[in-house]
């Protein structure tokens, strides 16, 4: 704060500025890592697991705003982490909240969420209007913009101006190789519980899973090793011979980040060899799109993407509504689906693609994330049905 010498009154200093592509200024106040990001702005409405969606590998290259006002109040732990390896720092480049951050309550807390935010080198601002911000989005679409703090509050908002301009944006970037795998691994960990903490995969593991490693979260590993399956991480370079010497009895097509008909241009032709070998396939989000791309359909934009953990989606087959999570920015245009992929999932927000499953293979996938549990299960029994996929090819097999 700062002494008005003419009024003797004190205004605030704001020390953190979101500056939008179009010239607008957005004034607050700088929290986490001290300096600046460039990336799109987004808007989340969930109201809690903040962790998780910062760390979602998904959100590469994206500036997240919560619409929800208090984040960081059950603080942040090693547990919660999405990206696979702890001390990656991919995810979300910039973070916005209505409120300051509070001191954590929570018996799991191990470190405020501002010096998490600053150890992982992510922006963050609060004290902003993000009612007014989402609105903005809501109207104009997602935004190009820099993110910035310096505790001293002097900006050089002419140069910030001119950095936001000249970012080219999500649309045409292949994200994944920021993110995802270099070289391949096992998968061991299952999904966790109160008391005991991350449990262990079987000792013999029912099916063999090769995971492509667009940008995995780490939830969705441990729900198909909690289904009895081995996993072996492959990295999105990885050839389909090289996907196939493993005899998978399934294959998995995980989620990531950036514009999807980039990605496809070396991960559809992969997928259409897996296709052919007639191998239960299972994808999510940007595996979902991988997948409508290999079959031959095409992709779009989204004015603002879906984002959060209260989107309200019908699944087909069963004819039930379940409430599932969202973090995606492109969508597969339904129109240019084959003859031979079915829609069996559609958003019930704005109709939107949320799944196909193809008539002449053994293969589905969901553009919604079923291991992020908002419902809290609604959604797990997608991996139920890949193993039943995979039972099935196995006994066709025998």
């Amino acid at each position: 704060m700062t002494l008005d010498q003419d009024n003797g009154w004190t205004k605030p200093v704001y020390s953190g500025v979101l500056v939008l592509a179009s010239g607008e200024v957005i004034e607050g106040y700088g929290l986490g890592a001290v300096g600046e990001a460039v990336g799109e702005v987004c808007f989340n409405t969930a109201m809690t697991g903040y962790q998780e969606i910062l760390t979602d590998p998904s959100y590469a290259a994206q500036i997240v705003t919560f619409t929800f006002p208090h984040i960081g109040n059950v603080g942040t732990n090693e547990e919660d982490v999405e990206t696979v390896d702890l001390d990656q720092s991919a995810g979300a480049v910039g973070a916005i909240f209505g409120a300051p951050v509070t001191d954590p309550s929570n018996f799991r807390a191990q470190q405020k969420l501002t010096d998490w935010l600053a150890a992982r080198g992510v922006v963050a601002l609060c004290g902003i209007d993000t009612r007014a911000l989402t609105t903005l989005i809501r109207e104009r679409g997602m935004q190009n913009a820099v993110i910035a703090y310096a505790p001293d509050g002097k900006f050089d908002i002419a140069r910030l101006k001119a950095t936001a301009a000249a970012w080219p944006g999500i649309d045409g970037m292949d994200l994944v190789p920021s993110v995802g795998a270099k070289t391949g691994y096992d998968w061991r960990e299952t999904t966790w519980r109160l008391g005991g903490g991350y449990g262990a995969r079987e000792s013999a593991p029912k099916y063999r899973v090769v995971a492509i490693d667009y940008g995995v979260k780490r939830n969705i590993l441990r729900l198909l090793a909690e289904q009895g399956c081995e996993v072996i991480v492959a990295p999105a370079t990885a050839t389909s011979a090289e996907i196939l010497a493993h005899k998978p009895d399934g294959v998995f097509l995980s989620n990531g980040p950036g514009d999807p008909a980039e990605t496809g241009k070396y991960a559809a032709p992969v997928i259409r060899d897996l296709l052919a070998s007639k191998t239960p396939i299972f994808g999510i989000c940007l595996g979902h799109q991988m997948m409508a791309l290999a079959v031959g359909a095409k992709t779009r934009k989204m004015p603002q993407g879906h984002h959060g953990a209260n989107h309200p989606v019908k699944d087909f087959t069963t004819g039930k509504v379940e409430i599932v999570s969202m973090n995606h920015g492109f969508a597969v245009d339904r129109d240019s689906l084959p003859a031979n992929a079915v829609e069996t999932h559609r958003s019930l927000f704005d109709g939107s693609n949320c799944g196909i499953a193809l008539t002449d293979r053994p293969a589905f996938s969901v553009q919604h994330h079923p291991e992020a549990s908002p419902g809290p299960q609604d959604s797990h029994y997608l991996f139920r049905r890949f193993v039943d996929m995979m039972e099935s090819a196995k006994a066709k097999a025998a």
